[in-house]
């Protein structure tokens, strides 16, 4: 999910579908829209020489690129052994039921709601099929149950919607909250310090190469937009439609509803937290 805001000079890559890295493979779901961008990232990943694969986010519930993934992974010499979601939006996780009965493989996420399986995932976990280490890297904020995985072996992450290849992030209020959310690009920020991170595979748009960058240009405009939202209520727009109007004057209004969230989420971050606490 975008939010309205797109800067001109922010860090992109330029991978949508195929090959993105030794271990990283990307299946566009057919979804195109102003929120999705391009359509959403199925990812398959798998160590070069192993035949295990992992399937991050199937998508929506659309047959044919529930069957095209499956196709792909085949293609590429590997067996589907287990489906994982960064989180429960219906553009990542409405088709995981379904691809779980054509791969037969168990559906692991946060919430429990999704899982298909007695296992879940949490802060901490260490995810390993076929030689592939996956480690969970909690991350809400967009939504309660965001979650992101590092990749180590090749110092990349996959954002889910936490960070998008175009664009910035929706915070999904009231199930989204600023504050983790600026926590969470903080913690992936420390993965490209302490970690390694170097590239981004997100769950819309096309990979990062400066992880770094893509992170420090989420947290400026994240300190922007909230600057921007203290100003406008300071200037009497006390109501979230009368600052997304004022804030987002020059953005097409077909967004607006998008950018509402993060404005409500924003000004609950202010009253709980009050002003110059980003």
């Amino acid at each position: 999910m975008t939010d309205a805001a797109a800067l001109p000079g922010q860090p992109r890559g330029g991978v949508l579908s195929g090959r993105a890295t030794a271990r990283a493979h990307c299946v566009l779901a057919p979804n195109p829209s102003a929120m999705t961008l391009d359509g959403t990232n199925t990812w398959i990943l798998a160590e070069p020489d192993a035949r295990s694969a992992v399937v991050i986010d199937p998508g929506p519930l659309d047959e044919g690129h529930l069957r095209h993934v499956l196709e792909t992974a085949e293609r590429l010499g590997k067996r589907v052994d287990l489906t994982l979601l960064t989180h429960g939006h219906p553009d990542h996780a409405e088709g995981a039921a379904r691809f779980a009965e054509l791969s037969r493989t168990p559906v692991r996420a946060l919430d429990p709601a999704l899982r298909l399986g007695e296992e879940g995932l949490a802060a901490g976990d260490v995810v390993r099929t076929g030689g592939l280490e996956l480690r969970v890297v909690p991350t809400p904020g967009h939504t309660a149950d965001s979650l992101c995985f590092h990749l180590p072996d090749e110092g990349s992450v996959l954002t889910g919607d936490t960070v998008l290849g175009r664009g910035t992030t929706v915070v999904a209020h009231p199930d989204g909250r600023l504050g983790d959310y600026l926590a969470s690009l903080r913690r992936l920020r420390s993965l490209t310090v302490d970690d390694g991170v170097s590239t981004v595979l997100p769950g819309h748009g096309p990979v990062l190469e400066d992880a770094q960058g893509a992170l420090d240009f989420y947290l400026a405009h994240r300190a922007e937009r909230l600057a921007q939202v203290e100003a406008a209520v300071g200037q009497g727009f006390g109501t979230a439609p009368e600052v997304v109007a004022h804030v987002y004057a020059d953005v097409d209004r077909s967004l607006w509803p998008a950018a509402e969230l993060s404005v409500r989420a924003q000004l609950a971050y202010l009253r709980e937290r009050g002003p110059g606490h980003v």
